[in-house]
């Protein structure tokens, strides 16, 4: 059993908690949530159980003093802001999942380790310093002994997989992609200030062109595309359940139903459980809670001039993302 801390409970710890409680609670256990302290634990508490893309939580969810009890269950959780001030030691916990969002800098990181924490796994990609990323079904098996490194992001989990089987099989001359991408918290409700001014748009009322740093995090943990690739974000009003399109110039002929073969292969081998494939028409909605990395759609797969290949696959940017870093816990063992 291996001891885990939750520090951030937004999307992502809300969620890994969940993926936690359903699949993996003879392994992991949960020691300590750590909160932004903005509301008190009757409102998070609430979060947990109430969510409007996945639904009530399906089980027994109350307080007890500071505690959670889910199923049973309890589970502390504090509001300190500072990351040397949580009291990892008093819960023996040995890993910690950095998911607020607010921590990306390894001066910041290596706070942790101040109270015990053997180890640190980032829910975004790093700002700054040497943090190695890991992509599952791309470079896990390079991960060492590093004491902090990070899953990317959701997005880099959807793209990687997919830009590894294309170069794997036809090779990659260059690339470009864009996420048609679920709106997030970084966005604002009604217009209001933002330093990105198109994300200064409301989020529910607007189709939004913005960065993504997807494709170049792809190069770190892929090198075989580093350089050649690159890619915007489209912001939409939906909750969660996003697509990315990808265009790639490939240096061996080929067509769409090579393409597709490719994924239907990689799909039963190697990417098992991360990438899968889908023949049906579906939409973003019918994504959401989905497990893959990505699904590629192969209806969508075009092909000109034999070496022009576009590719489809859709990724749920929560869920999916928050099982993959879930992964990373055990990887880290």
């Amino acid at each position: 059993m291996i001891n885990v801390g939750i520090n951030g409970f937004g999307r992502i710890g809300r969620l890994i908690l969940r993926i936690i409680l359903k699949e993996y609670k003879d392994k992991i256990k949960v020691t300590l949530i750590n909160t932004s302290g903005r509301i008190d634990i009757s409102g998070w508490v609430h979060l947990f159980k109430y969510d409007t893309a996945y639904g009530k939580y399906e089980g027994n969810v109350n307080t007890r003093g500071d505690n959670l009890i889910v199923d049973g269950v309890s589970i502390p959780i504090t509001g300190i802001r500072e990351p040397e001030n949580i009291s990892w030691d008093k819960y023996k916990t040995q890993i910690v999942i950095e998911s607020t969002g607010v921590f990306r800098k390894e001066t910041d990181l290596k706070k942790h380790f101040k109270n015990g924490v053997k180890r640190v796994i980032l829910s975004a990609p790093p700002k700054e310093g040497n943090i190695p990323m890991y992509v599952i079904g791309v470079n896990e098996n390079k991960m060492g002994k590093e004491k902090i490194f990070s899953c990317a992001s959701c997005t880099t989990n959807c793209v990687a997989p997919v830009t590894k089987v294309i170069e794997e099989n036809f090779g990659i001359e260059k690339a470009l992609m864009s996420t048609i991408h679920a709106y997030t918290s970084d966005q604002r409700l009604l217009d209001g200030s933002h330093k990105d001014l198109r994300r200064s748009r409301s989020a529910a009322q607007n189709i939004i062109p913005t960065t993504t740093g997807a494709a170049k995090a792809t190069g770190k943990v892929y090198p075989q595309v580093e350089g050649i690739f690159d890619g915007i974000a489209i912001r939409v009003p939906v909750i969660t359940g996003s697509l990315t399109d990808f265009t790639f110039l490939t240096k061996k002929k080929t067509s769409a139903e090579k393409v597709n073969q490719a994924f239907q292969k990689a799909a039963q081998g190697k990417l098992k459980g991360i990438l899968g494939t889908t023949e049906e028409p579906i939409v973003s909605s019918d994504i959401i809670g989905m497990n893959y990395s990505a699904l590629v759609d192969l209806p969508l797969t075009k092909v000109i001039g034999e070496d022009l290949v576009k590719v489809i696959a859709w990724y749920d940017n929560e869920w999916g993302y928050a099982k993959r870093l879930v992964e990373e816990i055990l990887l880290a063992i």
